[in-house]
């Protein structure tokens, strides 16, 4: 059974697809080459949270329409998106808003990227847990082409998974990669073959979503406060390990590894407040 929810932004769209436990978010803009717009940043910061708290939805797939991941920020819209003045507090950058949805995910996710991935389009593909790219697939980062900044989200994201030396060279140089320069460089995980690379994705996140979502939620929370230099990090480990023998799943999966069977895990999510 496949449930599709879509966000109608103009002629754009942020789609949301849900089946066997994967759900899919679908960056729409197809006269632009997906580039975002204003309401799509702010459809795909909803449609994340939606993803996040549905109980049929254990992994979280980010993908564009077509043969383009997303070009970035839509031009004719820059200042609408990076400086929006409509908020009652004061500007509000609407792209750094839908990266902090992406990033605060409970569950595993994944950035499929196919085709050109610029600009804002890798801040929100690296919002995810990792990017698995086409072997196509083109990269960069260009706000030196545009006399703008990059969102500091994206700039700290950056630093943390290329280095600094590296992450001035991609932002100095704003100059294109291809996907194995990117993955020489840090910036995507692994490159899949171009003929495959649908079903490789696809086949990832259900394998994803086949392990114990104790052990990979868990792990991406610590992970993810790890990085972060979490004050909170102690005590989390501390309880996720008591909770390690209190749980199902680590009986069910020695027993399925001792019998050389496929373990079903039973664990699931505390739901959402």
């Amino acid at each position: 059974m496949t449930a599709g929810i879509e966000e109608e932004v103009e002629s754009a769209s942020v789609n949301l697809y849900v089946e066997e436990g994967v759900a899919t978010i679908e960056i729409c803009n197809p006269a632009q080459r997906n580039a975002l717009t204003r309401s799509m940043c702010i459809a795909l910061k909803r449609i994340a949270l939606e993803a996040d708290s549905a109980p049929d939805v254990d992994v979280i797939v980010l993908r564009g329409a077509g043969d383009t991941f997303c070009a970035g920020a839509a031009i004719g819209e820059l200042s609408s998106i990076l400086f929006d003045d409509s908020a009652a507090d004061g500007p509000v950058d609407r792209l750094s808003l839908a990266d902090e949805a992406l990033s605060a995910l409970r569950k595993p996710s994944l950035a499929l990227v196919d085709g050109a991935c610029m600009g804002g389009g890798w801040q929100i593909a690296s919002a995810c847990d990792f990017i698995v790219a086409s072997a196509r697939s083109a990269f960069a980062i260009t706000p030196a082409k545009l006399g703008v900044l990059y969102p500091r989200s994206g700039i700290e994201r950056l630093i943390r998974l290329v280095g600094p030396a590296a992450a001035k060279y991609i932002l100095f140089s704003a100059e294109t990669f291809t996907a194995q320069q990117a993955l020489a460089l840090g910036l995507i995980a692994d490159v899949f073959d171009d003929s495959e690379f649908s079903a490789s994705g696809m086949w990832l996140a259900r394998l994803i979503r086949s392990r114990s979502q104790f052990s990979v939620q868990t792990m991406k929370e610590i992970v993810d406060l790890t990085v972060d230099g979490s004050d909170h990090l102690d005590a989390t480990w501390r309880e996720a390990w008591a909770q390690t023998t209190a749980g199902p799943d680590m009986s069910i999966g020695v027993a399925a590894f001792q019998s050389r069977s496929r373990p079903r895990f039973r664990w699931r999510p505390t739901p959402h407040i």
